[in-house]
């Protein structure tokens, strides 16, 4: 492997004054997803957080294919335990990488192009894809009920564009978490926008925006991975011992108290129950996460692609009927479903797929947006480089 810090060979120059990074910034040691180049805009990936993406990844789509087969109860039993933390912990990674959005035209434009488009390009998919697929000719398109898993994107952008709120108040992370226990006992919000799941799971996006790279680097510790073992055991036990008794809904915060079917006050016990579990299922589950660079890390920045497309499969099941084949409920069965799963949320975070896709899900659209005129001026200010020319050297016209 080549290393970027010595792009001439060995030829050197004068190294700068040691500075400080800034608060999200990975020092000039940290290892890319790329090998060790950095990434576009002179940024480096660190491979923490690309494994953790696509490991998570990995258990969405595991999970997604887990729920077609919840009549086993040994593979809910795995279900409810991957519902935990899958979810908390993606949105925990994105808080932390939200923590420098503002409303400066950049960002948003980022936003639009990385969440707005998608969401309307793949829920207009989505939609046709069962009007056609599933032959339902009166199902119609419509971007205020987000299809399955893309609720996702909605809640992004709300979380997202909320940003300076959250970092301008001074307690923000119980503000979100009165924010989640108002919303479960709140029915009339209704299913638009999936603002249950908005509201919910709010309290994991405002903790990413308050964690710092120190934090990461406690749950790193091998004590703390040998402690998540019997944790990962209890909560098994648990969710086998709760089955009976607990509904799915809990885990999937979409719901209020009163459409669950209990009383109004079981709401905030239970949202702060079961966030304070998933907290603790996410920092198990990442200090298991390799901090090395591995075969995968290069897939996590690819995991945007995995989670937009791998449901088309899952749906496709759905609509030809594919789960209810009897092999597909024997052990052998959902092993083999399982490990389907993984591998093709896999080679849909790869960069064929990266490249055919990424009009859609990240385009660039610079036609599409004004100029930044601050920019463009500190462009203008930015000093030119000076032609140096040996003693009686002629320039060429």
């Amino acid at each position: 492997m080549t290393n970027s810090q010595r792009p001439y060979g060995n030829s050197r120059t004068p190294l700068p004054p040691a500075q400080t990074p800034a608060d999200g910034v990975p020092t000039p040691r940290t290892r890319t997803a790329e090998g060790d180049r950095p990434a576009p805009g002179g940024r480096q990936r660190d491979a923490f957080f690309d494994n953790a993406k696509y490991l998570a990844i990995v258990l969405v789509a595991v999970g997604h294919a887990w729920g077609q087969l919840l009549d086993d109860g040994a593979v809910e039993t795995a279900y409810r335990v991957v519902y935990t933390f899958h979810m908390p912990a993606f949105i925990l990674i994105s808080g932390y990488f939200s923590r420098s959005f503002d409303l400066r035209a950049k960002h948003v434009q980022r936003l639009i192009t990385g969440v707005v488009v998608p969401y309307v390009v793949f829920e207009t998919a989505y939609s046709l894809f069962q009007r056609y697929g599933n032959d339902e000719p009166e199902h119609g398109i419509t971007l205020l009920d987000p299809t399955y898993h893309l609720w996702f994107l909605c809640a992004l952008f709300v979380w997202r564009i909320t940003t300076p709120v959250w970092r301008t108040v001074k307690h923000p992370l119980p503000v979100s978490l009165v924010l989640a226990a108002l919303g479960s006992v709140s029915p009339q919000i209704g299913d638009d926008l999936e603002l249950q799941r908005v509201l919910q799971f709010l309290p994991f996006f405002v903790l990413g925006l308050t964690l710092r790279p120190e934090h990461f680097r406690m749950v790193k510790r091998r004590s703390v991975r040998l402690a998540s073992v019997p944790v990962f055991v209890a909560a098994a036990v648990t969710a086998w011992a709760t089955m009976p008794y607990m509904r799915l809904g809990w885990l999937y915060h979409s719901d209020s108290a009163q459409e669950l079917g209990t009383a109004w006050w079981t709401g905030p016990v239970m949202v702060c129950a079961t966030l304070g579990c998933s907290l603790v299922m996410t920092v198990c589950f990442l200090a298991w996460v390799p901090r090395r660079r591995m075969w995968f890390t290069s897939l996590g920045a690819g995991t945007i692609y995995g989670y937009l497309l791998h449901a088309f499969l899952v749906r496709a099941g759905n609509y030809t009927d594919f789960y209810d084949r009897p092999a597909l409920h024997e052990p052998l069965g959902v092993l083999g479903l399982t490990v389907f799963a993984a591998a093709a949320v896999t080679l849909l975070c790869t960069r064929p797929v990266q490249r055919a896709l990424r009009c859609v899900v990240e385009p660039r659209m610079e036609w599409a947006f004004r100029r930044d005129a601050g920019e463009a001026a500190r462009v203008r200010e930015q000093p030119r480089p000076v032609e140096v020319r040996a003693p009686g050297e002629k320039v060429s016209v």
